[in-house]
């Protein structure tokens, strides 16, 4: 039908929505009808996620999901929001950082289940509420045995809950992707200041799905949550839909083979490295040590070009 839009003035609230996934899902949400409340703890990358998508449709809202004592009344739930924050084996497993993960991937979930769950049945709401889970939650060799563990712990608890809210026709219901691009799998643990280039990230998480010239994006993943927060999925509850481009069985990604990975980012690295690019790098260099004569006659040698330091160094 022509114009039809799945979520016509229903509200959703989507936590973990400043980027990624959850963005991702904001909008689609938003261009399907619904109003959306963005909930994050990112108060500045919320607040452009509004703007570029007009405050008449979305609003922000800081939230921190470990927190009770923060939801109202809505149609949808999709609770988004998770983290990554170690790729120790369980040989070095940081308790501290297992503790975290938790609290944040399963004590996160659950107090939103539970809270949009009392809302729906105090309203007569026949909800929706959907969990990002993860391969990982099903599976070994996806992630380390800390994130493995809280979204094993996740699934428990959508099955779970799925039986008690579905006698007041509430379905709960998850969503398990393996890697897109995201700022989480862009960035690495322990390094705040280093991400990996998105581009890079795809690359190396392409060759992954057995299907042909399948690159999975954000929006994917929120197509599939589209699904179950609409009514197409109205007789699904319980279910753990997963979205991981047909990966095969016997394929894992976990332990990480940093060595390959490493080798991966110095080949594609050179690849989108021009002589120029380098260059640059070179005069930027010679230009805070003192003998900048010899790099003069060897950039003039080279390009052609004689170079013009930088004078406040010296030159």
């Amino acid at each position: 039908m022509n114009g039809y839009r799945r979520l016509e003035d229903r509200v959703a609230i989507i936590t973990g929505a400043s980027g990624g996934i959850g963005e991702a899902a904001a909008r689609l949400f938003v261009e399907n009808g619904a109003f959306v409340v963005i909930a994050d703890i990112q108060d500045e990358l919320g607040d452009q996620v509004v703007a570029s998508i007009g405050p008449e449709r979305c609003s922000y809202k800081h939230c921190d999901v470990t927190d009770e004592k923060q939801y109202g009344t809505l149609d949808i739930v999709y609770s988004n929001a998770g983290i990554l924050i170690s790729y120790n084996g369980m040989l070095d497993l940081d308790m501290k950082a297992l503790e975290k993960t938790i609290d944040v991937n399963v004590c996160g979930g659950v107090a939103m289940i539970k809270h949009a769950g009392r809302a729906m049945v105090e309203r007569n709401i026949l909800g929706s509420i959907i969990c990002r889970v993860s391969v990982g939650g099903s599976r070994a060799g996806i992630a380390p045995p800390g994130y493995t563990a809280s979204k094993h712990a996740l699934l428990g608890v959508v099955r779970s809950a799925s039986q008690e809210l579905g006698m007041y026709g509430i379905r709960v219901n998850c969503v398990s992707p393996l890697g897109v691009v995201t700022p989480m799998t862009c960035a690495i643990p322990g390094i705040k200041r280093f991400r990996l280039d998105p581009e890079f990230v795809e690359e190396l998480m392409s060759p992954l799905s057995t299907l042909k010239d399948m690159s999975m994006k954000a929006k994917d993943i929120a197509e599939a949550a589209l699904f179950l927060a609409s009514d197409e999925s109205a007789c699904i509850n319980g279910y753990n839909l997963i979205v991981d481009g047909a990966l095969p069985d016997d394929i894992n990604t976990f332990p990480v083979n940093v060595a390959k990975v490493a080798m991966g980012l110095v080949r594609w690295s050179i690849s989108k490295v021009t002589l120029s690019s380098i260059l640059s790098v070179l005069l930027d260099i010679f230009n805070n040590i003192e003998n900048k004569m010899v790099f003069r006659f060897w950039f003039a040698a080279t390009t052609g070009k004689y170079p013009v330091l930088n004078r406040h160094n010296g030159c």
